[in-house]
């Protein structure tokens, strides 16, 4: 029988799941001087699923980001070498200019017009990087360590209780205490189950395997991803394949194992030829299976990741839609914790993020659609083709794919507010993404007005405030930046110095 051992310890955060979310999250708190304690169920994370070619994922414009502007960046590696995640990886990596596919149809990167995307100043983070899964956990392993972030592997929460006060965790051999506790494991979350959060959505209509294999006789499978009549298949690097066989998600529910002779089964009936699979390496599965909590909080309990939102691996958009859950709520949390939150900070999480969630569900339902093997559906897909290939079909896409277009909803008409803000470039060749490392917002002022530096004053505890000139100001002349890089508030033309202290003080407390 198992001996519960209590902690003496109450942390401000507990984070049940090690991966990428959770990790980026303890981070963003602990950089904020928050206690932090993440609880990963697995004793080991390594995983040749978080390897090439498994473990392959795009990041997108906004995680890239979220990267660049806390210092990370330059720690990977990868990408280096990487021009795409079926190709080899002796592959030269290109500079991306938004590619992707969506439902199988690759995005044209030359038919892009960039200058639409009118925020994305030269010099610029790209707008996607390729990376692997076991990367991102290594770099966010170690900024997690060097901020004192407390790991425990082997750690499985079996419940919780919480008051209005804090939250008791508890494991299989431990008890935690907490102010907060972030789900962040998972799409079988069990904080999700043990909280009692809904999760509403749609059913799969395919089971999809990913395997590395060795083929006797590979070239009768044709190159590119090809849709039959039967489903969807994929060769690439060039011992790994990619299949959607549309039983209903049958398969994926069983819980059997992928083994040889079932894969090769799947795999002829859908490829319509007789190619045999020598050896079956390493092999998972997956489903479009698309639902989402309708709230991500609970009390004193929070979702993020995959434990509030599961969709289709289709254009690689979950691993970037939790780093944006992450980003977005690490510090709010940090600001209620260190008792500097304005009222309300905390549920602008749920209301900002709730919606890019289903935007990306329903994008991830309409891909399934697009592919289903019926004639309607490949009719749809022609259709779609061909508006890829214009201009601002490939643009439109180019920006949902790569996140460039992200917005949040703040009240405010200026095209600028809501969004990321353009990478300002100061004459000593530093950017404001540079200035951004510690976590704290900026009132970046262009325009030397004393009211502006007088209202900075208010919020000094929470703001850096800068009054150097950049290269390019977009034809703004004050911008104030939250610690997540969206703006908040801007000025191309006389600063409204009224508008500007109330969107402050609607995020920050006055010192």
């Amino acid at each position: 029988m198992n001996t519960t051992q209590q902690s003496n310890k109450t942390y401000d955060v507990i984070i049940a799941g090690g991966g990428p979310v959770g990790l980026f999250l303890a981070c963003e708190l602990a950089l904020a001087k928050c206690t932090v304690l993440v609880l990963e169920k697995a004793e080991n994370s390594s995983s040749p699923l978080k390897e090439m070619p498994f473990g392959m994922r795009g990041l997108s414009a906004p995680s890239v980001e979220a990267f660049y502007r806390r210092g990370m960046l330059n720690q990977f590696q990868i990408h280096k070498q990487i021009a795409s995640p079926h190709m080899t990886t002796t592959a030269p990596a290109k500079k991306p200019q938004g590619g992707g596919h969506f439902a199988g149809i690759p995005l044209n990167s030359e038919k892009i017009d960039n200058s639409q995307f009118t925020y994305r100043l030269p010099g610029s983070t790209p707008n996607v990087m390729f990376t692997t899964m076991a990367e991102v956990e290594t770099i966010l392993t170690v900024r997690a360590g060097e901020l004192g972030v407390e790991v425990m592997t082997g750690e499985e929460i079996t419940n919780f209780s919480q008051t209005d006060r804090e939250v008791i965790v508890n494991t299989h051999s431990s008890s935690f205490t907490a102010k907060w506790l972030v789900g962040c494991d998972g799409s079988r979350s069990a904080v999700r189950k043990a909280g009692g959060f809904d999760f509403a959505g749609t059913e799969p209509e395919f089971t999809g395997y990913s395997a590395r294999v060795d083929l006797a006789d590979g070239d009768k499978l044709g190159a590119g991803r090809i849709t039959t009549q039967t489903g969807m298949y994929l060769r690439s690097q060039p011992d790994y394949v990619i299949l959607q066989d549309f039983d209903g998600g049958t398969y994926h529910a069983s819980g059997k194992p992928v083994t040889l002779e079932h894969l090769q089964e799947v795999l002829r009936r859908i490829s319509g030829t007789d190619v045999t699979i020598n050896k079956l390496h390493v092999a998972t599965t997956w489903t479009d299976r698309a639902r989402q909590a309708t709230t991500y909080q609970n009390g004193r309990v929070l979702l993020a990741g995959d434990a509030a939102h599961i969709h289709s691996p289709l254009g690689g958009q979950g691993l970037n839609l939790g780093l944006g859950d992450a980003m977005n709520l690490g510090w709010k949390l940090a600001a209620v914790l260190n008792r500097n939150a304005p009222d309300g900070l905390l549920d602008t999480y749920f209301e900002e993020r709730y919606p890019v969630g289903a935007r990306v569900l329903d994008w991830s339902r309409a891909q399934v659609e697009v592919m289903k093997p019926t004639p309607q559906s490949m009719a749809v897909k022609a259709v779609i083709q061909d508006l890829m290939n214009t201009t601002d079909g490939a643009t439109y896409f180019a920006g949902r794919i790569t996140g460039v277009n992200l917005r949040y909803d703040l009240g405010n008409d200026d095209p600028l507010v809501g969004r990321s803000v353009p990478n300002f470039q100061f004459g000593n060749g530093t950017t404001i993404g540079d200035k951004m490392h510690n976590g704290k917002a900026i009132l970046l002022d262009l325009s030397g007005q004393d009211g502006i530096k007088s209202i900075a004053g208010k919020f000094s505890r929470n703001l850096n405030y800068i009054t150097q000139d950049v290269q390019d100001n977009l034809g703004f002349n004050a911008v104030l930046i939250r610690p997540d890089g969206i703006v908040a508030w801007a000025a191309n033309g006389e600063p409204d110095l009224v508008a500007l202290e109330k969107a402050a003080t609607t995020w920050f407390v006055r010192d």
